[in-house]
């Protein structure tokens, strides 16, 4: 029996690199070439298993689920808090799951959304992790509590900054009122397809408190944070917060 590789296992940079030498094939007008691209696609497609369904480009407006390791240790949930933030400004749901080794998270929502939450939280959780690298305190089990309350402040700060941008893009929109009840209804498809897929979606335990001063320090931190864009149609970078 021939195993073909489902379109989840396979390396979303793969999949581009087959699209485009299939491309590239196609377009040129040198046999030659077409040749080599397709050959180069077929050698890639055979040694990954890749099927003409994984080939497809993904529909922007489908429901999916995706993956965002959130690794393991005291800043487990700064990170996750983060990435909730992001998520809940474009419209998605941000689940995690602990297991033996690592903790992951998941973003549900409509893929054009999902793929704005990674590349948001990436950059932002980048950002995040610099800057909290850089906090030093007298021991380093104080430095580890410090730094996982700066984190958690980012996330805080984030989270407010995403709102509020939300919130004016709505008031601004040219019928606001039209404008809400799509959003909500988007929500519970969202929350129903995460349901659905995931199983029962139960609230994690409140996280250890944190160090107010630490708290304070990552809010202030994540104010000159480039937070990207909204979800809404049409508008414009949102900037940096301060």
């Amino acid at each position: 029996m021939t195993h073909v590789t489902p379109h989840s296992e396979i390396d979303e940079a793969t999949l581009d690199r087959v699209r485009k030498l299939l491309t590239m094939a196609e377009r040129t007008d040198n046999t030659e070439e077409a040749d080599a691209f397709s050959r180069k696609a077929a050698e890639l497609i055979a040694r990954h298993r890749i099927s003409d369904l994984a080939l497809q480009q993904a529909d922007p407006a489908e429901l999916s689920i995706a993956e965002v390791p959130l690794g393991r240790g005291a800043y487990v949930r700064a990170r996750y808090h983060l990435l909730a933030a992001v998520a809940e400004a474009n419209g998605c749901i941000a689940t995690f799951m602990t297991g033996e080794r690592a903790t992951v998270g998941h973003i549900t929502g409509y893929r054009s959304d999902v793929d704005s939450v990674r590349i948001l939280f990436t950059s932002l959780h980048q950002q995040m992790s610099a800057r909290a690298a850089s906090q030093r305190r007298s021991t380093g089990a104080a430095t580890q509590r410090y730094r996982r309350s700066f984190m958690f402040g980012f996330a805080a700060e984030v989270a407010e900054m995403l709102q509020a941008a939300e919130t004016d893009a709505v008031a601004s929109h040219r019928d606001p009122e039209s404008l809400v009840p799509m959003l909500l209804d988007r929500e519970q498809r969202v929350r129903e397809f995460a349901g659905q897929r995931l199983g029962r979606i139960v609230t994690a335990r409140p996280a250890a408190p944190a160090v107010r001063d630490g708290v304070l320090a990552g809010r202030r931190a994540a104010a000159d944070a480039d937070i990207g864009r909204t979800r809404l149609p049409s508008r414009a970078a949102i900037g940096r917060g301060s």
